[in-house]
């Protein structure tokens, strides 16, 4: 029990983690066009993460897929401002109740990057044989999948908050901290180590 938990915190604090904060600004961007009543369309897209993170984890840590470190820490805010600028143009519009398959693609592509991004880190904390990765992965994804649900369950209390009590309407809101991430992550795009050749 107690090796489940060391992997499954690990998991937790991974998402948690401010100073790690592109991870944090994913899952505003995703949830904020969102309301309470949407919380089985939320839980699949946090689903749909952590199976992309996984998947990927399992694929590094198994040397299936190498990928270079600057193109990952790239290609992590370019989905964060993807997600965020869809939110822009989609705010106030019916069309997030029919369909996920865009924000769906989004998140599990998220997934897959960020979970290259972490797979080295993770390599270390694990060695050992083949059949001793697989049960760690299992509860740093249980642990992944638990922070995420308390993230979003935050956000959707600050939404709620806002628009109940402060009356910004939920588009308005959408917009406000949609801007707010895309100004976030922004820099992190323009000083990405990829531009230096």
């Amino acid at each position: 029990m107690s090796e489940f938990l060391v992997y499954f915190e690990i998991g937790l604090k991974h998402v948690l983690d401010l100073s790690a904060y592109d991870h944090l600004m994913f899952l505003i961007a995703l949830t904020v066009p969102y309301s309470f009543k949407d919380w089985k369309r939320l839980l699949l897209l946090v689903t749909i993460f952590t199976l992309g993170h996984t998947i990927a984890l399992l694929l590094s840590v198994f040397g299936v897929i190498v990928i270079k470190v600057k193109l990952v820490e790239f290609l992590i805010p370019i989905t964060i401002i993807i997600v965020a600028f869809f939110n822009l143009f989609t705010a106030g519009k019916s069309s997030k109740q029919e369909s996920i398959s865009v924000i769906g693609f989004v998140t599990l592509f998220f997934g897959i990057i960020h979970g290259l991004g972490f797979a080295n880190y993770l390599k270390m904390l694990l060695g050992g044989s083949s059949q001793s990765k697989l049960l760690p992965l299992s509860e740093f994804a249980l642990g992944i999948e638990a922070a995420q649900i308390i993230i979003v369950f935050i956000v959707l209390i600050l939404s709620y908050i806002v628009q109940t009590f402060f009356r910004f309407s939920k588009r308005d809101w959408t917009l406000v901290l949609s801007s707010f991430v895309i100004g976030v992550v922004l820099p992190m795009i323009v000083e990405s180590e990829i531009w230096n050749r």
